[in-house]
């Protein structure tokens, strides 16, 4: 299902000049001549491609390092790619290069000045996503929710604003955040990387973005200017990133690998433009408190206060929807003035009865288990009462599961009994017992 809820996000224009990318020509030539050398290229169309400018761009760098007898023509002529003349590194061009990747091991794709990056930054913004109850409802449809919880939930998405998502665990609110996800249904443009103060920031990420296309200049183009957006960019799915127990403080700053002397965006940058969510916040081992102490600037003020190696601090754009989920009682794990910051609170509780059993019979349906009369009795007259009849959305699930395995394994069609019903039920809980040791 298409669900295109935003108009079309403007794309970042290609450079038409140099002077357009926002860089200096000393960083062009130093990461053209690292790539040549870690990637043995000798064909400007692959130079281009790689460093994600135009081929006519990539000549004039190629060209003025030659000027500077950092760079020679091979004399060859490429018969398999179009007639291309070869180029190589002279000596003086491998000192340089070997001389830049001390400073830093960076070459490949281009940065985007960070500059740039927050113009594209509020094209693309989350802020301005507009979302219907219809198309919150297709993303969510194969969930049983209140139904007063869309009505909650609508608002605070398209707020762009932080959520908290809280209630007793096992009723679906890891499901509820994937279901937010799915509900964005456009894309935006990520850059490969960001400079500021001739540091270069990778952004791009395969793990955390999922590229829907992209677009190179053809070398055999008459024109040469097939590129429909700055190919610095990947155009993206909105991005989510999804932590739980694992985050840590020191996974929101700049990371720096000494080695390589790179730097990797923190994960709420590479979020930008899309979903962060904290999954089982109070598990980590940062308190909550501290946690949200650090979102109190980004949510406040659409920004984030990044630190280089050096100490210098700088401002990045923070533009993403902060989902927190948890298990405790906000009071138990707030104060009040983290608590005022949070926009939106929400609470996803367990099902009445009547949902319980909409949400049983759907799963029973969907996994091709018939039924029974007596065995949904026996579950909510005898099991349930144990419980203090407390049910949760994980319930139906589990028990089914439980039944198709156990009919599997005793070579017996799908079907519930009783007996089934406690066999599943005994795997649910745990006998609250002393093991001796």
């Amino acid at each position: 299902m298409n669900m295109q809820m935003t108009p079309n996000v403007i794309a970042p224009p290609a450079p038409k000049s140099l002077a357009e990318t926002g860089l200096s020509m000393v960083m062009m030539r130093d990461i053209l001549l690292k790539t040549m050398f870690r990637m043995n290229l000798d064909l400007v169309s692959d130079i281009s491609r790689v460093i994600s400018l135009g081929v006519p761009l990539t000549q004039e760098i190629v060209d003025v390092a030659r000027s500077q007898k950092l760079i020679e023509a091979t004399g060859t002529l490429h018969a398999t790619s179009g007639n291309e003349m070869g180029y190589q590194l002279t000596e003086s061009g491998k000192s340089r290069a070997l001389d830049a990747l001390s400073q830093s091991e960076y070459y490949g794709a281009m940065p985007v000045p960070l500059a740039d990056y927050g113009i594209q930054m509020k094209r693309q913004s989350v802020r301005d996503i507009r979302l219907t109850r219809d198309q919150l409802v297709g993303a969510m449809g194969h969930l049983i929710l209140p139904p007063d919880l869309l009505g909650h939930l609508g608002p605070a998405i398209t707020s762009g604003r932080s959520i908290l998502l809280y209630g007793p665990p096992g009723n679906g609110k890891s499901s509820i955040s994937n279901g937010i996800r799915a509900a964005m249904g456009d894309k935006i443009y990520i850059p490969r990387a960001i400079e500021y103060s001739g540091q270069v920031i990778t952004v791009y990420d395969p793990i955390v973005h999922s590229a829907a296309e992209e677009a190179f200049d053809d070398p055999n183009s008459l024109r040469r200017t097939s590129n429909r957006f700055d190919g610095r960019y990947v155009y993206c799915e909105r991005p989510t990133v999804i932590t739980g127990g694992e985050l840590t403080l020191d996974m929101l700053d700049l990371k720096y690998n000494p080695v390589a002397r790179t730097y990797q965006a923190p994960l709420q940058l590479k979020a930008s433009g899309g979903i962060f969510i904290v999954d089982d916040l109070g598990r980590q081992v940062d308190p909550p408190q501290k946690l949200v102490n650090r979102w109190i600037v980004p949510l406040e003020e659409a920004r984030d206060i990044l630190a280089l190696q050096s100490g210098e601090k700088f401002t990045v754009p923070f533009d993403t929807l902060v989902i927190f989920s948890t298990n405790f009682h906000p009071n138990e794990i707030f104060d009040g003035a983290a608590l005022r910051r949070i926009f939106f609170k929400i609470k996803i509780d367990g099902p009445t009865q009547e949902m319980f059993l909409k949400i049983f019979a759907m799963v029973a349906r969907k996994k091709k288990v018939p039924l029974d009369e007596k065995a949904l009795v026996h579950l909510l007259k005898v099991k349930y009462p144990t419980i203090n009849g407390v049910f949760a959305n994980y319930q139906p699930v589990f028990l089914i599961d439980q039944m198709i395995a156990i009919c599997e394994f005793e070579g017996i069609p799908y079907q519930m009994t009783p007996d089934l019903i406690d066999r599943a039920w005994s795997n649910m809980f745990v006998k609250d017992e002393k093991i001796a040791k």
